[in-house]
């Protein structure tokens, strides 16, 4: 009885009330989807091969977890998926800070690399196929590719808008060039670094499901539409959107979780 009081209080507070009315809003579309779907079955006002119970998706979900066959597409997915966003992260904000370092190189080759972002990210996937064959590697390089652009673009912006008196303040205490990288640059280009992630991270995981459907080549979470399509299985097809849009808000709420945490902090350093 104690802990059901106590768990009753806690959601009187105000921050738990947001939450619950949150979460209730949230569910709230889905919940009327499914009860639609459930009834165009129930009482029969559908009977195209197209369409497929609730029932029959949640076996078939099930089945393929039993069997191992869902798990092991979405690991294989988020390996891809987790390398291609940290080699291309890292490769954008290196190359933001090599573009910074001098107008010169900035000159002679960011006009080039903004020309090449005009091409649709998929028109790049035959002639990575190409290169690098379309198995693992080639997915990895283009995911790398999906992430890269957002951060160096962010990066590039954040570096440009560091105040001037920031850099003056280096220079009278007389920093070096990682004390002024790590206590003046890293610190005001946080927010600009976060939203380029951000956007990095949700391309970033539909490269990784565009590569896989499209570059055909072992397991993950693009095959698993891909087969159900191929054989008619709406089904597994139901089911392999339902494990992308789960992992897809998973995504989001921890980059929303890690973005509350920043603002936070900032907030405690401004009041101090």
């Amino acid at each position: 009885m104690n802990s059901l009081a106590q768990t009753v209080e806690t959601l009187r507070t105000p921050a738990a009330a947001r939450r619950w009315t949150r979460l209730r809003r949230g569910v709230t579309l889905p919940l009327l989807l499914v009860a639609s779907w459930w009834a165009a079955y129930t009482f029969g006002w559908t009977h195209s091969r197209l369409f497929v119970p609730p029932a029959e998706v949640v076996r078939t979900g099930l089945g393929m977890v039993l069997d191992g066959e869902l798990p092991n597409a979405l690991l294989a997915s988020l390996a891809r998926d987790l390398s291609g966003l940290a080699i291309g992260s890292l490769a954008g904000f290196g190359f933001a800070l090599l573009l910074q370092s001098s107008r010169w190189i900035d000159a002679a080759i960011a006009p080039t690399f903004h020309s090449i972002r005009q091409v649709a990210l998929f028109a790049w996937i035959p002639l990575l196929g190409t290169w690098f064959g379309l198995g693992d590697t080639g997915k990895v390089v283009f995911v790398s590719l999906a992430a890269f652009f957002p951060v160096w673009l962010n990066a590039a912006q954040g570096l440009k808008s560091v105040p001037e008196h920031y850099k003056e303040l280096a220079e009278v205490f007389r920093f070096t060039r990682w004390q002024r990288f790590r206590r003046i640059v890293l610190p005001a280009i946080v927010p600009s670094l976060f939203n380029g992630f951000y956007l990095a991270l949700v391309t970033s995981w539909i490269a990784t499901l565009g590569a896989e459907f499209l570059m055909t080549s072992g397991a993950g979470m693009g095959s698993v539409l891909s087969d159900g399509r191929e054989n008619y299985r709406i089904d597994q097809v139901l089911v392999g959107v339902a494990v992308v849009g789960l992992t897809g808000f998973a995504f989001h709420s921890f980059a929303a979780s890690v973005d509350s945490l920043l603002a936070r902090r900032r907030g405690a350093g401004a009041r101090t």
